[in-house]
């Protein structure tokens, strides 16, 4: 069924259009939830209450939200680079202390950050900590698990938990916990680097390394893995814990890992000599 104002499909069972936030009746049973992730590629789109923008991709990507009055939108804790004077920021544990202390093992801020315009509209601006792409994806009664560290901002109305990735991510240095988000409506992820979206067919099978992951399909298969056989091989490999996924499905991964920059960086950074003094390893 398709929205009769804007023409965008509805999510099944859904009362409101994702994109124009029209409402609409249907008496038809709702179909199965689609599968694959759907993008914005012209980065920009409307959701309930607000309108968006994704400006100066893919390096230094900035998302312009609209919102309209006593409309509100969702964000990672720090992720806001300005604002209306009349919009409300107000921080909160969400989930409770529990939800709280899962985010926070997970790396993520204790708190999560919801922006409200007070009478009138209003302009929040978000970005990541990181140089590097904003995707938009409008979710019709989805799940994905996105990387921790990709969340950016999402509709106020979307569930986003934070689960247990499997113990083996202990060793991958990406943290012990990915999000799983679920409902209908806009879900912002950042990248470091460009933004890489892959397709797998029906049982394709396909190796990413944890450090590059963004998002991907809650209904595809994956397990945790070291990269080569035997653990001294996956180490001199330069790989440690990768992530092998089954298809059909489709995932989001960023072209540059920042754990992989910062090794590249830190025989650049001043080191601590046992005389007290301060080295620094120009590299020569």
């Amino acid at each position: 069924m398709n929205c009769p104002s804007c023409g965008n499909q509805i999510a099944p069972g859904g009362t409101f259009c994702g994109r124009c936030g029209t409402r609409v009746e249907s008496n038809q049973a709702p179909p199965p939830s689609p599968h694959g992730i759907n993008l914005d590629t012209d980065g920009q789109g409307t959701g309930r209450g607000y309108s968006y923008e994704i400006l100066h991709q893919p390096a230094f990507s900035l998302a312009v939200l609209k919102l309209q009055p006593e409309a509100s939108i969702m964000a990672e804790a720090g992720a806001m680079v300005s604002m209306s004077a009349n919009v409300e920021l107000q921080s909160q544990m969400k989930g409770g202390l529990f939800g709280a202390l899962k985010r926070a093992a997970g790396g993520e801020s204790a708190f999560v950050s919801t922006f409200t315009a007070r009478g009138g509209p209003g302009e929040v601006t978000l970005a990541p900590g990181a140089p590097g792409d904003i995707a938009a994806v409008e979710m019709n009664n989805q799940s994905f698990f996105v990387q921790s560290s990709s969340y950016l901002a999402g509709d106020a109305g979307l569930n986003v938990d934070t689960k247990w990735g499997g113990a083996k991510t202990f060793f991958s240095g990406e943290g012990l916990f990915v999000l799983l988000v679920q409902g209908q409506g806009l879900l912002l992820v950042s990248s470091f680097g460009a933004i890489h979206r892959k397709t797998l067919q029906p049982g394709e099978r396909y190796v990413v390394d944890t450090g590059h992951l963004v998002a991907w399909e809650g209904s595809t298969q994956y397990t945790l893995r070291k990269a080569a056989a035997g653990f001294f091989r996956s180490m001199v490999s330069g790989e440690g814990i990768v992530a092998e996924f089954t298809g059909p499905g489709e995932l989001l991964i960023q072209t540059r890992n920042l754990a992989a920059l910062a090794g590249l960086l830190k025989p650049f950074f001043p080191t601590q000599g046992n005389g007290g003094g301060v080295k620094i390893n120009l590299g020569g």
